[in-house]
């Protein structure tokens, strides 16, 4: 699937990152995917997003849509004809944007639901909840900008973690072919994260015990990011297995 090459800016970007037995996250990737570990866990999570100015290229920004999405996702890396790729692995989209699900997968790479969302953004606090209209995802993330990643992070420092993100920058989305894959690029124009404190978290999907064992899963640390200008590029679906 190509498309024009698509820009905006990310007013809003919450990554809430989970720590996870590498032999439970084995099990939910398709080949060629496997885990990308840091010290020896696998890293998933929440990506929280909101969008603005979300256009083709070249247009103005005032005709451009706004929206709020999600994405469950999941550090990974293969082999591609010999080359160690990373990005991540999408196993599902969320959005309030009725644009978004009715084009996603079809005009636009990546099928999302809806979802209805509630945000406070109140800086330095922020808090994130939804729930898809499928009543299948709910989640809540609420905390606030803070100096430092906790102490119990498996990242030794914020420049490691941001370092470990910024290679997350191609994902590959399920699509109703369980096996076929969409992909597409976000090309950041400039990269700044911050730690983020989390007082709450929940998450329907981390929380399935029959995908997530409750011993082999904890959470690790969030990041945010603000004001990102940026660009989406597709790339070519992939087929699995």
């Amino acid at each position: 699937m190509h498309i024009p090459v698509i820009q905006g800016t990310i007013r809003r970007r919450i990554l809430a990152n989970y720590r996870v037995d590498p032999s439970v996250v084995e099990k939910l990737l398709p080949r060629p995917f496997r885990p990308k570990l840091i010290q020896q866990y696998a890293m998933v999570g929440i990506c929280l997003i909101r969008l603005e100015h979300i256009r083709p290229r070249f247009f103005q920004p005032a005709i451009g849509i706004h929206s709020e999405n999600a994405a469950h996702r999941i550090a990974v890396e293969w082999l591609d004809h010999g080359i160690l790729r990373e990005g991540v692995y999408i196993a599902r989209r969320d959005s309030d944007s009725w644009v978004n699900t009715l084009v996603g997968g079809r005009l636009f790479p990546g099928e999302h639901h809806h979802a209805q969302f509630t945000t406070i953004d109140d800086h330095p606090t922020v808090s994130v909840h939804f729930r898809s209209d499928d009543h299948k995802v709910q989640v809540t993330v609420k905390g606030h900008s803070t100096p430092e990643l906790p102490g119990t992070s498996v990242f030794p420092s914020l420049q490691l973690a941001s370092a470990f993100f910024a290679g997350g920058a191609l994902g590959y989305s399920v699509t109703h072919d369980p096996n076929l894959l969409d992909g597409i690029e976000l090309k950041s124009r400039m990269w700044h994260v911050e730690p983020l404190e989390v007082e709450h978290i929940t998450s329907s999907y981390f929380e399935d015990a029959t995908l997530f064992p409750p011993d082999a899963i904890t959470f690790d640390c969030a990041l945010l990011m603000r004001n990102i200008p940026h660009e989406w590029h597709s790339h070519h679906q992939l087929r699995t297995g």
